[in-house]
């Protein structure tokens, strides 16, 4: 049989058909397998489980076509004992079906440390006790002595706090400390573009004290507090500036980085207890 014979016959037909219809049948097995391997398109939103019960957590996570695993524990007064603090991915975070939501759930009991002997040291080793303590610092407070920036008195709850004590991990700890006989002043540190933690540490470590801080409009979430960073402090940053030790600074965050300081703070929440400022600022008008 020619070539030309072997074009036109039957055989040739029904090969160049059967090799058509596997041709075919390998693209779209091709297609959907891929289709259901990535699942192209089909992201969803992390639910909320923050809060919740590990059993409330699970049924939540289920609904959305997720998996809980619980990877430890803390202990926080945010939410109850036993709930959801904290999740990875973060609420609204898109991912696929069948991501696991990591989680860490709140202690049923809380952790207990002993409290430092902290009196006759520096500020700048007492604050660091504290801290590697598991302990938070609260405010300082300076008096007149023969001591500048040296520890007095440590209190929690306002009464005084024996070293040894235990107490829960996470308590404030307050400090009294000298400020010398005199008017003793110290530098104001510039505060714009830090975060909050960090605006914390460079007043504290100022011999200063956080008066209050600001959330403006564009932080509506924790997360979003996290990378909120300081537009404006009350008293303005100047090279030359000083004040009182023990002086109380104020500050406004926002995660906009066009955000201008006349911006109004009439949106402003403000997250701190006692007063809110001297009357020279707008922190006033938002009580």
């Amino acid at each position: 049989m020619s070539v030309k014979e072997f074009f036109r016959s039957r055989v040739f037909w029904k090969q160049l058909g059967l090799a058509m219809v596997i041709g075919v049948a390998i693209i779209l097995f091709l297609i959907i397998w891929l289709t259901l391997y990535t699942r192209h398109g089909q992201s969803r939103p992390t639910p909320e489980i923050r809060g919740l019960s590990i059993s409330e957590a699970e049924h939540v996570a289920g609904k959305s076509r997720m998996k809980l695993q619980i990877i430890d524990s803390v202990y926080t007064t945010i939410v109850p004992r036993g709930c959801i603090a904290e999740q990875i991915p973060v609420p609204g975070h898109r991912v696929k079906k069948g991501r696991t939501i990591k989680a860490t759930i709140n202690a049923f009991n809380p952790e207990m440390v002993a409290v430092p002997d902290l009196v006759g040291l520096p500020r700048r080793q007492a604050l660091s006790i504290i801290e590697t303590a598991g302990l938070k610092v609260g405010q300082l407070n300076y008096v007149p002595d023969l001591t500048v920036d040296f520890v007095l008195k440590q209190t929690i709850h306002g009464r005084e706090a024996s070293p040894g004590d235990s107490v829960q991990k996470g308590m404030v700890v307050d400090l009294v400390l000298g400020r010398g006989l005199s008017s003793q002043r110290t530098s104001l540190p510039s505060l714009t573009g830090l975060t909050l933690d960090e605006a914390r540490n460079e007043i504290l470590g100022a011999s200063l004290n956080l008066g209050a801080y600001v959330f403006d409009a564009t932080v509506m979430t924790s997360d979003d507090s996290l990378r909120a960073f300081v537009f404006k402090q009350n008293p303005e940053y100047r090279s030359e500036a000083t004040v009182q030790l023990g002086s109380a600074v104020y500050i406004w965050l926002t995660t906009d980085s066009l955000r201008m300081p006349s911006d109004s703070l009439r949106t402003d929440t403000i997250l701190s207890g006692g007063d809110f400022g001297p009357p020279d600022t707008d922190l006033s008008r938002q009580k």
